[in-house]
């Protein structure tokens, strides 16, 4: 830390530190929509706020609640459970807003303490560890409490100083939110084109309805794959055409019977086991960890509807570790599930990252002869197979499927080639989101980040770099 910055209480430069509470019926009050938002520990990530699961209460229950009302800039940290420490700011458009009780409010005496800063300092790696070997001292769950947050030490170097540091990390944070935003459009595209080929089954039920006009079948394909009309299709250059025609040949022209209703004729119906050539996981322990070293995967780092893990973990195993600890080690495009507490995220390895897994975390390897992983990890995302696996839940202290279970799901297999030519369609979106760009932004934040808060690297450094 730089000789001129003093470390501060919290609680001594913050006008509220204090969690939150429920409303009289708890979730049975929650609702849909609505004027006030309720924000829970499932809202809150170190890289941002998340809508997923936000619920809102009603006027009369937000006005009981009025002294765990939010305000702009609040620094909001969950304080219970396995998501204890993640932290963010308060999102002014979810505002007005309450919190619950395993959420904390951090407010600060913004002349004196940034909020921005502070956001920044507790979601570093360093500050993250410290913060939950804090929350792992109490005799049953992880658990932050008010004294431990009001006592908790903070740097404090000029305020501008602050304001300067937190600028030049939000600037970053911005350009991979924006990249972030790019890559959530063409995930929903790509979902799209699932959904029209694989279970809506549009390209086969557009050469049914030809068949049945006297129409060309593969130019009814053709229409629907590309959204195009006849009139555009005549119009498109020679290769496009031969090519897309090539992909409408290999949609059947007729539906069948199976176990999972009408599918493709010729599309095969498969148990989930007999697709798998390897499952990774690490016994079902957690290895040693450290703070440097190569990347372990927790349920928090698989975020929804992305592709990619978040690589910006607390803990990290040395690579002694990573040689000899575990069974086996994840390749480039396996899949990986979440089969405890949150169930069902997904995300597929990219290439070149050395990564493991916690154990609530199970690695699929596939047979790529038969099976593409890009295609799996779409069909895996579907509506259809997050039901068959809520059905296999077992419900103890916390959800979970098992192995065995997850065995039993039926899938739909269609020929190796049709799934391949999905794979190439959506290619660029993946390598979109895989792009090193993104990766760089992220690489760059995430070393900035302890340097600029300890004074290692000044912001006038960075201005100097930056002109």
């Amino acid at each position: 830390m730089s000789v001129d910055w003093s470390f501060v209480r919290l609680k001594d430069y913050c006008t509220k530190i204090g969690s939150g509470s429920t409303p009289r019926g708890g979730a049975n009050v929650y609702l849909d929509s609505g004027n006030v938002c309720l924000i829970r520990s499932q809202n809150i990530y170190n890289d941002g706020f998340s809508e997923n699961g936000l619920v809102f209460i009603s006027d009369s229950d937000a006005e009981k609640l009025n002294n765990v009302e939010i305000e702009l800039n609040d620094v909001l940290i969950n304080i219970t459970g396995d998501s204890v420490a993640r932290v963010c700011l308060a999102p002014k458009d979810k505002l007005p807003a309450r919190v619950n009780q395993h959420v904390a409010i951090i407010r600060t005496v913004k002349n004196e303490l940034d909020p921005k800063f502070v956001r920044y300092f507790l979601t570093d790696r360093n500050t993250q560890n410290h913060l939950l070997t804090l929350a792992g001292t109490g005799a049953t769950r992880n658990a932050l409490t008010k004294g431990m947050l009001e006592e908790f030490l903070v740097p404090k170097p000029d305020i501008l100083i602050q304001k300067k540091i937190s600028k030049i990390l939000s600037d970053l944070d911005e350009k991979i939110h924006l990249n972030n935003q790019i890559n959530q459009t063409l995930e929903s595209i790509a979902q799209t084109i699932f959904k029209s080929w694989y279970i809506d089954f549009d390209p086969v039920r557009a050469k049914i309805a030809a068949k049945l006009e006297g129409a060309d079948p593969e130019i009814a394909a053709m229409c629907v794959i590309s959204g195009k009309s006849e009139a555009e299709l005549k119009k498109m250059p020679e290769d496009d055409f031969a090519e897309l025609q090539a992909t409408a040949v290999l949609f059947p022209d007729e539906l069948v019977e199976s176990e999972l209703g009408e599918v493709p004729r010729g599309w095969e119906v498969t148990r989930f086991n007999k697709i798998i050539l390897q499952y990774i996981d690490n016994r079902g322990k957690t290895p040693p960890t450290q703070i440097d070293g190569i990347p372990l995967l927790e349920v928090k780092h698989l975020p929804e509807g992305s592709l990619n893990p978040d690589l910006n973990t607390e803990k990290r195993v040395s690579l002694e570790t990573f040689n000899n600890w575990f069974r086996a080690h994840l390749q480039e495009d396996d899949l990986i599930i979440s089969t405890v507490g949150t169930i069902g995220r997904l995300c597929i390895i990219p290439a070149d990252k050395k990564l493991t897994i916690a154990q609530n975390i199970l690695g699929l390897r596939f047979e790529k002869d038969e099976v593409n992983p890009l295609f799996m990890y779409y069909q895996m995302d579907s509506c259809k197979f997050r039901n068959d696996v809520n059905a296999r839940l077992v419900i103890t202290v916390q959800a979970s499927i098992k192995r065995k279970d997850l065995e039993t799901i039926d899938l739909l297999k269609p020929d190796i080639n049709i799934q391949n030519v999905f794979a190439e369609k959506i290619k660029p979106f993946v390598l979109s989101q895989q792009s090193d760009e993104s990766l760089k932004l992220i690489d760059i934040r995430d070393t900035l980040l302890p340097k600029l808060l300890s004074g290692e690297v000044s912001v006038e450094d960075i201005k100097q770099q930056q002109d």
